[in-house]
């Protein structure tokens, strides 16, 4: 984190929540939402780049970071609690993004309480036609659920170690604070948020026409691992032809983290137009 950042707590719904924040007030609000197992300051190269012109907020989600653990069986609405930092922090109509996990709190914000966002933008959210079916293997134990459980047998170096090595062009900036988020992750989370990873809730095939909002859409490369299909790409364009799509081809999920570059040109783009 850089020195002059600051990060706090802050009581949103009766639970704690982390964040870090780049200035005091005095600039238009921009809040990024990180993705499952990851952290607020995994945004630290974004955010960096993007400070001089935005006050950016970057909270820990329940269950990530340093925010607070989760009980099993607890309503946990992420949305919500993004929502009420908003108002508690008195950011006013800031402009919002997110990263998968993140994206799809993003746009829920913005279809649920549309008076706190001016615009989004969405990194890979979770919007597909439709989801395969489970393989035995997968319904036996969850893919995700065995890596989250990898993890504690796992050292901080050791993470850094293998990260360094699959993500080679990735700076130490983003490198220490995704590991760290890793080592951070309260396991419950995945089971309380599992059963709404896919629901029908606020679903954006049968909302998007109606957001009005100035939206921005990452998508990259399915066969490399991004979620969005072409097909959702050729939905959203009929549902609301408004909103930017912008695809990196050449690369999957980690869109912003693997090729930060054209992450960053795109989004510049879309902030000035925003004013």
């Amino acid at each position: 984190m850089l020195s002059h950042w600051t990060q706090a707590d802050l009581l949103v719904n009766g639970v704690r929540i982390h964040y870090t924040r780049t200035g005091q007030g005095d600039k238009p609000s921009l809040v990024l939402i990180h993705g499952f197992s990851d952290n607020g300051l995994c945004w630290t190269p974004v955010a960096r780049a993007l400070e001089a012109d935005y006050d950016i907020v970057m909270p820990d989600m329940r269950g990530h970071g340093l925010s607070a653990r989760v009980q099993p069986g607890e309503k946990v609405d992420m949305a919500a609690d993004v929502a009420e930092l908003i108002r508690a922090l008195e950011l006013g109509r800031p402009i919002v993004g997110g990263h998968s996990m993140g994206a799809t709190v993003t746009y829920q914000l913005a279809v649920r309480f549309p008076e706190l966002v001016r615009a989004l933008f969405l990194e890979d959210p979770a919007w597909r036609l439709s989801w395969p079916e489970p393989t035995p293997e997968q319904l036996a134990e969850n893919p995700m659920a065995k890596w989250v459980k990898s993890l504690a047998t796992q050292t901080l170096d050791e993470l850094l170690a293998q990260y360094r090595k699959d993500h080679p062009t990735w700076p130490e900036e983003l490198l220490y604070p995704m590991c760290e988020s890793k080592k951070q992750l309260d396991p419950t989370i995945l089971d309380v948020l599992r059963p709404r990873m896919h629901a029908q809730e606020w679903d954006w095939r049968t909302t998007l026409q109606n957001v009005t909002q100035p939206i921005l859409l990452f998508t990259a490369n399915p066969d490399l691992g991004a979620i969005v299909t072409p097909e959702a790409v050729a939905k959203v364009r009929e549902l609301n032809p408004n909103v930017v799509i912008v695809n990196i081809p050449d690369v999957g999920h980690l869109i912003r983290f693997d090729r930060y570059a054209a992450f960053m040109e795109a989004l510049q783009a879309f902030l000035r137009m925003q004013g």
